[in-house]
C-alpha cells in the first residue's frame, strides 16, 4: 500500500465526496456538443443517386461535450454550485449545449452566443447493434476555424473578473487545437496569469489538447508524453516512469503549481518533493475511454477543494474515471455512490 494513501478508506472518501455539495465550481473552456446518431444497419438503403450506403438514423442523443464533458461529471458527482464560462454559436447546436447545460442545472449566464462563431460539435454515428467502439463510424467535427475576435476575449475576461472571486474551484479547459481559435487564447491565459494570484484559496486547474505547457500559477493535468514534449508518439510508446519521477520536482518549480501526470492504465504520477505513482484501477472487460481524462479532473478537483491531500486527490480521480470508461458507447459519468465499490477493488489490487 502507498504510504500516502495507507488510511484512505470509505470514511475518507465519504468526508469528502458529502463536502461536494457545497463547493462552487465554474469551468472556462471550449464548450462542445456531442452527437451521436444511432444508425439501424439493418435499414441501410442504397441510394438511387449515387450508389452509395445511405445509412439510416433512428434515434439521436446529444450532451456536453469537451468543457461540457467535465461539467458533466462536475454535475454527476453532486458539485453544489456549477458555472459555464465560454462562448457558443447562434445555431440549432448551440441551442442543444444550452438546454443540456441547463438540464444539468449549470448556469450559463457566462457561455455567450455569437452569432459569428459556431458551435463546436462533434458528429458520432454509431450502429445500435454494436457497443462500444466497435460500432462507431468515423467522427465528423465541427470547429472554429478562424480566430477568436477580441470583442469575445473581452466578454470572457469580464465573466472571470466577475466569478473568480466567488468560487471554491476553476477548471480551464483547451480542447481546440487550432491556435487561437477557441475561448482560451493567449490573450485569456496571460488574463488568468495576472489575475490567479489574488486568490491563493482557489484550487486553479488546466489541461489543453496542445498547449499545457503555457499555463502558470495553474495546477496542470497533462500526460506522459506532454511532460516529455513528445507530440505525436508512436502506437505502445511510453515515457518511463522514473524519467517523469525525476522531471516532476522542477516542472512543478517552473510552472509555480501542482502537476498530474496521467500514465495511460498505469494510474498517474502525483508531484511533490517526492512524487509518487497512483495506480490506475484494472479492469477486466471492455472499456470506452473517451472523456477518461475528464472525468479524472472533475474527481480530482473537487476531492482537492474538500480538503484532500493531492496523493487522496489522485485517487479519488482514478476511482471516477474507472467507473466512466465502463459505459460504453457514451462519454459516462459517476456518481459518489459508484465510487465505494471502484474503492474495494483498488485496495484489493493495491494492498
Amino acid at each position: 500500500m502507498i504510504d500516502a494513501l495507507r488510511d484512505f478508506d470509505r470514511r475518507r472518501l465519504r468526508e469528502l465526496t458529502d463536502a461536494f455539495g457545497s463547493l462552487r465550481v465554474a469551468v472556462l473552456g471550449d464548450f462542445f456538443l456531442d452527437k451521436y446518431i444511432e444508425v439501424d444497419p439493418s435499414l441501410a438503403e442504397i441510394s438511387l443517386e449515387t450508389g452509395r450506403i445511405a445509412h439510416q438514423a433512428v434515434a439521436v442523443r446529444h450532451s456536453p461535450g469537451a468543457a461540457g464533458t467535465v461539467v458533466n461529471n462536475l454535475a454527476a458527482l453532486g458539485t453544489g454550485t456549477l458555472l459555464a464560462l465560454g462562448f457558443s454559436g447562434d445555431d440549432g447546436e448551440g441551442y442543444e449545449l444550452r438546454k443540456d447545460l441547463s438540464m444539468l442545472g449549470v448556469d450559463i449566464v457566462h457561455l455567450h452566443t455569437d452569432s459569428g462563431r459556431r458551435t463546436p460539435t462533434y458528429m458520432k454515428p454509431r450502429d445500435i447493434d454494436r457497443p462500444g467502439l466497435d460500432g462507431e463510424h468515423s467522427r465528423y467535427d465541427m470547429k472554429n476555424r478562424t480566430s477568436t475576435p477580441p470583442a469575445i476575449e473581452e466578454i470572457l475576461i469580464d465573466s472571470l473578473d466577475e466569478v473568480l472571486g466567488r468560487i471554491d474551484v476553476l477548471v480551464v479547459m483547451d480542447q481546440v487545437e487550432a491556435e487561437g481559435c477557441g475561448a482560451v487564447t493567449h490573450r485569456i491565459v496571460n488574463a488568468l496569469a495576472g489575475r490567479l494570484p489574488r486568490f491563493p484559496d482557489l484550487i486553479a486547474w488546466a489541461d489543453s489538447r496542445r498547449r499545457i505547457m503555457s499555463f502558470r500559477g495553474l495546477m496542470l493535468k497533462m500526460n506522459q508524453f506532454e511532460m516529455a514534449g513528445v507530440h505525436d508518439p508512436l502506437p505502445g510508446a511510453l515515457i518511463p516512469d522514473e524519467t517523469i519521477a525525476a522531471g516532476l520536482p522542477s516542472l512543478e518549480a517552473k510552472i509555480g503549481a501542482g502537476v498530474f501526470v496521467t500514465v495511460a492504465d498505469r494510474g498517474v504520477w502525483v508531484g511533490g518533493t517526492h512524487p509518487v505513482l497512483i495506480p490506475a484501477l484494472r479492469i477486466d472487460g471492455p472499456v470506452d475511454p473517451t472523456g477518461a481524462g475528464d472525468s479524472f479532473t472533475a474527481g480530482t478537483v473537487l476531492a482537492l477543494a474538500a480538503g484532500a491531500s493531492p496523493a487522496e486527490a489522485a485517487l479519488a480521480g482514478n476511482l471516477v474515471a474507472s467507473v466512466t470508461v465502463r459505459q460504453l458507447g457514451t462519454t459516462g459519468s459517476a456518481r459518489p455512490e459508484g465510487l465505494f465499490a471502484a474503492l474495494d477493488l483498488w485496495k484489493e489490487q493495491n494492498p
